[in-house]
């Protein structure tokens, strides 16, 4: 019997991991194009950890009482302790839990980061507005910045990578910078759901304090300027976290450099017309996406990224 035979997943834990790809395919397009990449154990894992964040994401979106909601939540957490604790076993009838749990036997996965993104998604049950970056990159820490460190707990980093103590450090701000292009692209979708995410002194600043109920902005309002602000920020983010590639393997590092890089023609898109966020969902054709692949599987982004990183030491 050969190694792979050995480490294959046994026929129940197949099965979970085909309903969590399934899932993947279905609710999340960009990301599953991303992990496409991956080999296969570790794009199983990677579906697995979307499933369990999709479930989590569907009971703050859902349409329950508040209370119900933290009822659900909180069920869930104590799912994620059975699954910490090994008590989730192969034939279990909750699919997302028994791939889950195998892919946490498998790889080094952090999962109190699934705790965090409950707490960022309590958040939202209960309303939390936010007045300063500062304030806002709590949730997002939350939300996005956890799926980053989750995600590289299944990819690692290379041996003698250089900088590797701070790999986690920069999947967090990865998280952030696709979190914010997240905010800006669906403002009007938030807004109708009665949800406000952009600090409350930045819409002051741009005069857009009075939120985004339709396709114009509110009189008087400089949208524009409070986009290309956000832009620029979330610009800043991107950089820094793209110091993560260079210290993937090959297939990891493009997985990674195709998701950011579609997230980052989204903020190029929502740049040269900040007024398109207010009028529908900004997206990628799927041949952009394709090259954007194409890019990170060639590893020009990763050795983009290597040559900065050492001309600013220098």
């Amino acid at each position: 019997m050969t190694v792979e035979e050995l480490t294959r997943p046994s026929a129940p834990v197949q099965a979970a991991y085909s309903y969590c790809e399934a899932v993947t395919g279905q609710q999340a397009r960009n990301f599953a194009y991303g992990i496409r990449l991956l080999p296969a154990d570790k794009r199983q894992a990677m579906s697995a950890l979307y499933a369990f964040s999709r479930r989590v994401d569907d009971i703050g979106d859902g349409t329950l009482a508040p209370e119900e909601k933290h009822e659900r939540l909180e069920s869930t957490r104590a799912l994620l302790d059975r699954v910490r604790k090994g008590d989730v076993a192969e034939d279990d009838t909750d699919p997302v839990a028994v791939a889950l749990a195998d892919s946490a036997r498998r790889f080094p996965i952090p999962l109190e980061g699934l705790d965090e993104l409950i707490d960022g998604v309590l958040m939202d049950v209960r309303g939390a507005t936010y007045r300063t970056w500062d304030d806002l990159k709590v949730y997002c820490r939350c939300v996005a910045g956890a799926i980053g460190r989750l995600s590289l707990g299944v990819f690692g980093t290379q041996p003698g990578a250089a900088d590797a103590e701070r790999a986690a450090e920069y999947a967090d701000t990865l998280g952030l910078a696709l979190q914010l292009t997240n905010i800006l692209r669906d403002v009007r979708e938030d807004a109708g759901n009665g949800r406000t995410y952009l600090p409350a002194e930045d819409l002051a600043r741009f005069g857009c304090q009075d939120g985004f109920g339709s396709a114009t902005p509110p009189p008087g309002a400089d949208f524009a300027g409070l986009v290309h602000f956000e832009v620029r920020r979330a610009r800043a983010l991107f950089a820094e976290g793209y110091r993560l590639l260079p210290m993937l393997d090959r297939r990891s590092g493009a997985c990674v450099a195709a998701m950011a890089g579609i997230y980052r023609r989204l903020l190029d898109r929502i740049e040269r017309d900040p007024g398109a966020v207010l009028r529908g969902r900004v997206s990628l054709p799927g041949p952009e996406k394709a090259y954007v692949a194409v890019r990170g599987l060639s590893g020009l982004d990763a050795r983009h990224i290597a040559r900065s990183t050492v001309r600013r030491r220098a």
